[in-house]
């Protein structure tokens, strides 16, 4: 099990691309695997034939831990100890079985892939003559028909033996629903509307495990900065007219940042084993919004790039997350993360710390603001500024020293070239 993170200590085996005795070529994807980041593929590091396989799909593995091996093919032998196929199973029969609180293991497929009509025979021979006159329905129907007010006996199910299942269940809600809407007579006092519940990707549930994770464990707190944006928007414009990629205000930022972490080597630290740890390196993690969630791809040695280089890093990076296609050097070794609502018109929020990071920037929108100048009140372009923390190895006044020398570099960049 591959380590992807600093901070990892296991990852989850999602699925296994080939099957033992297949033969594999370095560089191919093998397998699929969750760490508390992101989802990622993982190549094969040599050519051969896949062996001895100890991990299965959902296994939760220590990183370092042995799960294969991938042996020349004059070393594979039929005498071979037997391993377990990675289990295949199609998302309807996955659903199926949820449904009913159902281990797939126990299913026997009559192909080479769990479908839905194995789990249905699985559960119709595990019912038969065992309901004893009780309405067979699942937990999840069960719990939906108790909050929706509806009576079981009164449903009709479509799983096995008529078995009530939670979709039975929601669409009998959403048809009385619409009746009560269609004969006001018929309203009661009640009124049933369907709940809809959302299936959540993997990538969700890691975002949602990390960020729960960082938002109870690491004592934030935020620092706020209006920036004069007139020469950050100049800078844009020139650099624009001179660059062989196209320049965003992201790398300005990146630029920006990276040179201040460099004055500033507290903001690019981590807290681990109770010490702060000041990383040599300053690698900045771009917070990008996919469709399942947040990855966060990383800008290697930023503070040493060029402009047309850290625009060349960006695009790449943010091309291959939105195809789900990132690798784990791609997300791994951030120092510090910026996070940019700017382009959603948003004015000013607050980020959560990406562990174990110490610090993450949230940027909002440019917006011409009536702000004091020369003693007179003008319109001046702004952009907002916010530092999240964790305490535990930036304090107040050495996160308030990064913001000003930020502020600076982005109100006057020439001072980029000192």
């Amino acid at each position: 099990m591959p380590a992807l993170g600093m901070s990892q200590d296991t990852g989850t085996l999602i699925q296994w691309f080939k099957a033992p005795g297949d033969t594999v070529t370095k560089g191919e994807p093998l397998m699929e695997i969750e760490t508390d980041k992101a989802t990622v593929e993982i190549e094969a590091p040599a050519s051969g034939v896949l062996s001895n396989v100890t991990a299965q799909q959902g296994d939760v593995v220590p990183v370092g831990q042995t799960i294969a091996l991938i042996v020349a093919i004059g070393e594979a032998t039929a005498k071979e100890p037997a391993t377990l196929a990675p289990l295949n199973v199609t998302p309807v029969a996955r659903r199926v079985a949820a449904e009913h609180n159902l281990d797939l293991m126990q299913v026997k497929p009559q192909g080479g892939r769990i479908q839905k009509e194995d789990v249905l025979a699985y559960l119709t021979a595990q019912s038969k003559g065992a309901s004893n006159g009780r309405i067979l329905a699942s937990p999840k129907a069960r719990r939906l028909a108790q909050e929706q007010g509806l009576e079981l006996t009164a449903l009709r199910g479509s799983g096995p033996d008529g078995a009530v299942l939670s979709a039975d269940v929601v669409v009998i809600a959403a048809v009385s629903a619409r009746q009560s809407v269609a004969d006001p007579a018929k309203t009661s006092d009640t009124v049933v509307s369907a709940p809809e519940t959302l299936e959540v990707s993997r990538l969700w549930r890691v975002m949602v495990d990390r960020i729960s994770q960082a938002w109870t464990t690491i004592p934030h707190f935020y620092l706020l900065r209006e920036v004069n944006a007139t020469q950050l928007m100049a800078w844009l414009a020139d650099t624009r007219t001179r660059a062989s990629e196209k320049i965003t205000y992201t790398d300005l930022l990146v630029k920006s940042t990276a040179a201040a972490l460099r004055q500033h080597p507290r903001l690019n630290a981590s807290w681990q084993n109770n010490s702060i740890v000041l990383n040599r390196d300053i690698n900045i993690g771009l917070a990008v919004a996919v469709e399942d969630g947040l990855v966060v791809p990383v800008i290697r040695q930023a503070d040493a790039a060029g402009l047309s280089q850290l625009a060349a890093q960006r695009i790449a990076l943010v091309a291959k997350a939105q195809a789900n296609k990132l690798l784990p050097p791609d997300i791994s070794d951030g120092t510090f993360t910026i996070s940019n609502l700017g382009m959603y018109g948003v004015d000013a929020f607050n980020a959560i710390v990406n562990p174990p990071q110490a610090a993450i920037l949230a940027i909002s929108r440019i917006a011409d603001r009536v702000v004091p100048l020369n003693g007179q009140p003008a319109v001046q372009p702004i952009i907002n500024l916010s530092l999240s923390c964790d305490h535990r190895v930036v304090d107040g006044a050495r996160g308030a020293q990064f913001l000003q020398t930020l502020a600076d570099l982005l109100e006057n960049p020439m001072r980029l070239l000192d």
